[in-house]
């Protein structure tokens, strides 16, 4: 016996049952109210998401002689019937561009397009699928008919890939109304499932529809496709084992399994897991699809609850817990390295997808954590001896915040204070207020950044050297390398010269330091460094730890490596 699908048994027959598509079902029915229908549409958007349902619903709303006030088809007249199945109609012809796409195809088109409707009152409806298969002929043979069409007659195109036409054709977005339709989301596909379920008289709960919601992937055809699929091959009310046995899917325990065997560092386990999901039948470019959806599913649990995330009622404690097992950060780069691994279809076409899956879990299991470089300083200021979650290998400057990426580190006690340098002879140096105690290197060159980007005693024009100079700080002597080219090391060539910088550098710091001006490179000097992305990252890092000594006897100690 054969059978109607499902997808076609519970099409829409009015705009009011079109799913999500409010924004153009809401105008089209407007349009046919007030008798303001537009001589051309096209529909763009996702497959099955209802680009051909509405041309259909407007034809039949254009020709229905039971047509309701608010310009809604009645969809049981006779007329009605015809259009919505598809059938022969005089007045309304579907044409599948695909297979149509030549330009006597299009000549032909153009020239039934001349000839009255059937009726008087009635129109004549084309619909052309999959329009941006037409070749750039055919759309310039209709480019004429479109701008003056005959009375009556209403083309609509309907096209998944709408900037092929923009490129092959672009008066003809000029010529028609365009509508682009959206992916219908997951709750929206759901209730559809669960209205077309009631009415087969058959019963499934969420962990039976919510698999199939999500595979269909926006599509409402695909949702009813699949489910119409797995109705075929059981008996009764399905399963939620029906629904992965039948569509290949895996269950959200299987990747919950791997994100234990992530975060707990189990790093051979990740060649038998993978092992048992070739025994077990899987197809693992359909793994690596849920994998990339469970990925996400864990991100939005940690930023925003896991009501937000989707999942399963069942599972949402077992989410959120392996969600809190991960940092944000740690999320963010296993969601992007799983969207490079299949970059322009690369994994999906491979041959050694096997291979490519263990290494991509593999680098998940071997990722190092993040902590944040506050939580480091608090650490170390605290007189703590490790850092929170372990301790840190990598400080990270991303956002201008920096983190610490972690792996087991030794512990350590606090930074001892810096010795204290010889300072130089008082009768050198401008009269200062003297402070107690004894200056650091750090301490020191930001005193200079300071005095420097104050300007006080900086001669003009000197500013830019000054401040992107190479500083070595010892026995009470600040050293500061310039291109031999430069004005500043002229400028500055005198001890007069220099004593308007060393007094206000003096007032900074509360001591007194001497500066000295040497030249880079030989007698000659090299020509001025080019300042480059690198040498920018270069001397943000070296500046931070100057700026934190904490972050700099975490990095001395742990051999912490700096990176952006």
């Amino acid at each position: 016996m054969s059978r109607t699908a499902l997808a076609r048994t519970y099409r829409p027959r009015r705009f009011s049952e079109v799913a999500t598509q409010e924004h153009v079902s809401a105008t089209l029915r407007a349009a046919v109210q007030r008798g303001r229908v537009a001589h051309a549409y096209l529909f763009s958007g996702p497959r099955g998401v209802g680009k051909t349902t509405l041309a259909r619903v407007l034809a039949m709303a254009l020709n229905c002689p039971n047509r309701a006030p608010d310009g809604e088809p009645c969809g049981e007249c006779d007329s009605c019937t015809k259009i919505w199945a598809g059938k022969t109609s005089l007045d309304v012809v579907e044409i599948d561009a695909a297979s149509n796409r030549g330009v006597d195809d299009a000549r032909d088109l153009r020239e039934r397009a001349m000839y009255a409707p059937s009726e008087e009152g009635r129109y004549k409806v084309y619909i052309i699928d999959e329009a941006h298969m037409l070749t750039r002929e055919a759309w310039n043979a209709l480019l004429k008919i479109l701008e003056e069409p005959p009375s009556r007659v209403i083309f609509v195109f309907a096209t998944t890939e709408p900037q092929k036409i923009q490129q092959a054709a672009p008066p003809i977005l000029s010529r028609t109304q365009r509508f682009d339709f959206h992916r219908i989301g997951t709750v929206d596909l759901l209730g559809r499932l669960r209205e077309v379920l009631r009415q087969e008289g058959i019963s499934a709960g969420d962990d039976v529809l919510l698999p199939i919601a999500q595979k269909a992937d926006g599509g409402m055809r695909d949702a009813l496709s699949l489910l119409d699929q797995v109705l075929s091959f059981t008996e009764g009310a399905p399963t939620a084992d029906d629904v992965r046995r039948v569509l290949g899917l895996v269950g959200s325990e299987t990747y919950l399994e791997i994100f234990d065997i992530i975060a707990e560092r189990r790093h051979a386990e990740v060649f038998r897991y993978v092992g048992r999901l070739m025994d077990e039948g899987y197809d693992l470019a359909e793994f690596y699809r849920g994998l990339a959806d469970a990925l996400r599913s864990l991100l939005v649990t940690r930023l925003d609850g896991v009501e937000a995330a989707g999942v399963r009622e069942d599972l949402r404690d077992a989410f959120a817990r392996e969600a809190g097992r991960f940092a944000v950060g740690d999320l963010l780069r296993m969601l992007a390295q799983t969207a490079e691994l299949d970059t322009d279809g690369r994994f999906r076409k491979s041959g050694q997808q096997r291979l490519l899956l263990e290494l991509l879990l593999l680098r998940f299991s071997y990722l190092e954590s993040t902590v944040s470089l506050e939580a480091v300083l608090a650490a170390l200021g605290g007189g703590s001896t490790e850092l929170p979650l372990g301790a840190g290998a990598r400080v990270e400057e991303a956002s201008a915040r920096p983190v610490v990426r972690e792996t087991p580190a030794p512990r350590i006690a606090p930074p001892s204070p810096p010795v204290a340098p010889t300072p130089p002879p008082a009768a050198a140096q401008p009269p200062v207020q003297e402070r107690t105690g004894s200056l650091g290197p750090g301490e020191v060159k930001r005193a200079w950044r300071a005095t420097v980007e104050a300007g006080e005693g900086v001669p003009p024009g000197t500013t830019l050297f000054l401040r992107s100079a190479p500083l070595a700080f010892a026995d009470g002597v600040l050293r500061v390398q310039l291109p031999a080219a430069s004005p500043a090391l002229d400028r500055l060539a005198t001890p007069a010269a220099r004593r308007p910088l060393e007094s206000a550098l003096a007032r900074q710091l509360g001591h007194p330091v001497a500066l000295e001006f040497v030249a880079e490179g030989g007698p000659e000097g090299p020509e001025p460094p080019r300042i480059t992305a690198e040498s920018h990252r270069q001397d943000r890092l070296r500046r931070l730890t100057e700026d934190e000594p904490l972050l700099a006897a975490a990095v001395r100690e742990w051999d912490l490596e700096l990176v952006d």
